[in-house]
């Protein structure tokens, strides 16, 4: 399978937050997942359950070979090593990372759904991901992440909060 660029969402609300980012990045590269595109880091307000503390939220694009499905476990098994517990769904997180897209590969099966099924609703993926590959296009609905941020009617805040420093995580 020839390399190609894939973007991984991440997210956390517990915890050094800013650390939970910045280590699931290293264990991304760590596992052959290699950043080489990176977000910001914005602070957003929880979704849906919101009775919860704000998130940071980033996105990250990664060089690969490896198939949907290799990244997925790759992302799960980064969770379980930060100590990620599902108690609640879409409750509070140390860490959770969420594969948006990869290539123009479609996934659609219970293990995995890719493009994430509603990245495409979410000012906290969106923003991020325009910020660093607005051109990135969505296989199903075939429109850009640009196009994909114009259309969303998702209003809550996405708060940027800085930009990494050059190679700071890459």
């Amino acid at each position: 399978m020839p390399e190609r660029l894939v973007f991984i969402g991440l997210g956390s609300n517990q915890g050094d937050r800013e650390g939970s980012l910045s280590g699931a990045i290293r264990a991304l590269r760590g596992a052959g997942v290699m950043p080489v595109l990176c977000s910001s880091v914005y602070r957003t307000e929880p979704l849906e359950v919101i009775d919860q503390e704000e998130f940071l939220n980033q996105v990250v694009g990664c060089l690969t070979v490896l198939s949907p499905e290799e990244i997925l476990e790759i992302c799960l098994e980064v969770e379980r090593s930060m100590g990620r517990l599902r108690t609640r769904e879409k409750g509070p997180r140390g860490i959770d990372l969420d594969l948006l897209l990869c290539g123009d590969d479609i996934r659609d099966d219970t293990a995995l759904r890719v493009p994430h099924p509603r990245m495409h609703l979410r000012r906290f993926v969106l923003v991020p991901l325009v910020e660093v590959a607005p051109g990135a296009r969505h296989p199903l609905l075939r429109k850009t992440a640009a196009e994909l941020l114009l259309d969303c009617h998702d209003r809550s805040r996405v708060e940027r909060l800085g930009v990494p420093a050059e190679g700071e995580l890459l």
